[in-house]
């Protein structure tokens, strides 16, 4: 399969995708297969709450629309085109590149997926027990759109075999064992990462909203959802209160009711002092990793400290939300849109299943 014919195969996939909306689905009559993939999907989508309970229809819509905005040909087109050389060098080994996906929001491991394809490679997939549906069936469409697929796509149970490199997703805990099981296999192994927002006090009531975004998209699950508030010397959270109200539905999901409750009565216990407003607690903490209805906050005398900090602790950050308060920091409720050329954890995925040998 050349590059131009993986480009236009995603392509085709992200056109099925695009169809997909929580207002309404609607199906296009241009798009390939359709007769065959388009009511099963739209079942899936709303069978996967019960496969995994924080994957609400919502959610998994968001996932969908994101990955349909993503896989366009221009899209594709401007991430691929700077690995022209890397592309053109001449008999390129096929690898088998094992896959070990995270599933705490759904279709996580997509990028992964995609990379592997798209650069010529087998992908050899290990998912998480909470997301095992979504990319198996996205998988079946692929190669009902190309069949040369077939033999390039492979889901696995049990152990992982006969491969030659790996690019792994877990904890911190994880990834220790990843690393001495996989010490022998060039690898991409990823540990947990947090995301954080700094805030001066002068951000617009709509950037605060946004913000709100970056904190409840699904349910505060994803390594890009802001779990960590830097706020100046004085800071009043009035404002940011104010903004966030309009998630306040997200206390009525039962189980983020539940961790709602429970970690309000843990940090409670504890005697910590918090902040709350009924479905969100605020608490001052120098952690990244704040649980589920809850988001951390430090109190920061300079920005440019602040910068050293952050600099320091580059390996515990996702992403920087600010007004562009920080290198390469993301605007207000854009955590969750990442770019084909947004990389987590900012490995270069595409240099590396390129180059390595």
């Amino acid at each position: 399969m050349t590059l131009e014919t993986k480009k236009s195969v995603f392509v085709e996939l992200g056109k099925f995708l695009s169809q997909f909306s929580e207002g309404q689905s609607m199906k296009k009559s241009d798009v390939l297969y359709n007769d065959i993939f388009f009511d099963d999907f739209e079942k899936l989508i709303h069978l996967s709450q019960s496969h995994n309970g924080w994957y609400t229809p919502e959610q998994v819509y968001f996932a969908i629309q994101s990955w349909a905005e993503a896989l366009t040909e221009e899209n594709l087109e401007k991430w691929l085109s700077q690995y022209e050389a890397e592309f053109g060098q001449s008999e390129k080994k096929e690898k088998t590149v094992a896959l070990i996906l995270a599933g705490n929001i759904p279709m996580v491991g997509f990028h992964d997926f995609l990379s592997v394809l798209i650069t010529g490679n087998k992908a050899l997939i290990k998912t998480s027990s909470n997301d095992q549906h979504l990319l198996p069936f996205l998988a079946k469409y692929l190669i009902a759109v190309d069949e040369n697929l077939k033999d390039k796509i492979t889901f696995v149970e049990g152990k992982l075999e006969n491969f030659d490199t790996v690019i792994a997703t877990g904890s911190n805990n994880t990834a220790r064992y990843f690393e001495y099981y996989f010490k022998d296999k060039p690898s991409i192994i990823r540990k947990n990462r947090n995301s954080a927002a700094i805030l001066t006090g002068n951000e617009t009531h709509e950037e605060l909203e946004e913000l709100g975004e970056d904190i409840f998209r699904y349910f505060g699950l994803g390594c890009r959802n802001v779990s960590k508030l830097f706020v100046p010397k004085g800071y009043s959270f009035d404002a940011f209160f104010q903004a966030i109200f309009k998630y306040q539905d997200v206390i009525h999901y039962e189980k983020y009711a539940n961790n709602y409750d429970y970690n309000k009565a843990v940090f409670l216990m504890s005697n910590f002092k918090l902040l709350d407003n009924g479905f969100l607690t605020l608490k001052e903490d120098s952690s990244y990793a704040s649980p589920i209805s809850s988001v951390f906050y430090e109190y920061y005398e300079s920005l440019e400290d602040l910068q050293k900090r952050l600099t320091t602790d580059s390996e515990q950050i996702q992403c920087i939300v600010s007004s562009n308060l920080s290198p390469e920091s993301i605007t207000f409720g854009e955590t969750q849109k990442p770019q084909l050329w947004d990389y987590a954890d900012n490995v270069d995925t595409i240099t590396f299943l390129l180059t390595t040998k």
